[in-house]
């Protein structure tokens, strides 16, 4: 019994093909990672439920008072990345807002020079990552900050909120 060339490499490529498109254990966890990115703006305490106190940065945490409610979202954001700040290895975290969030950006901005803007991350632990404080008028819709955090902790977050917001771009089907 001969079995010709040609059918044994269409049985090799049927069988090897679906091997070489399994996704090993660490990317399917990567795949299901989700992180929640908030930003809160900076207020003077009142007394009321309608601001509190947090500390940011670990090393020598600033006390700040911001507002309940976040004033950006993942909701509003397009894409996320990580970025090199320095030659020493420091990284940042580069968000593109949507249209609806650079026009909030760009107001925000604009009415509250000299205050901060408190960055919140939610993944397997929810931590402030940073309070820039803001000194010009953001009108381009990208917002870059250094996060306190490693750059194992960066690559984690940026790819839990890429999740997210893919997730929420994509189209709501019934």
């Amino acid at each position: 019994m001969k079995i010709s060339l040609a059918r044994i490499n269409i049985i090799l490529a049927l069988v090897l093909i679906p091997l070489l498109g399994c996704k090993t254990t660490e990317e399917k966890t990567k795949a299901k990672e989700a992180t929640f990115l908030r930003l809160f703006l900076e207020t003077n305490r009142d007394g009321t439920g309608h601001n509190f106190d947090i500390q940011v940065y670990r090393a020598s945490p600033i006390t700040l008072t911001v507002e309940r409610d976040a004033v950006l979202d993942e909701g509003f954001m397009q894409a996320a990345d990580l970025v090199d700040v320095d030659a020493l290895g420091g990284v940042g975290i580069k968000i593109t807002f949507t249209d609806d969030g650079a026009r909030r950006l760009d107001n925000l901005t604009t009415a509250n020079k000299g205050r901060h803007l408190a960055v919140q991350a939610s993944w397997t632990e929810s931590r402030w990552l940073a309070a820039p404080l803001i000194t010009r008028r953001i009108s381009n819709g990208v917002l870059v900050f250094t996060p306190d955090a490693s750059r194992e902790e960066v690559e984690r977050i940026v790819n839990g909120l890429k999740n997210v917001i893919k997730k929420l771009q994509a189209p709501y089907v019934f």
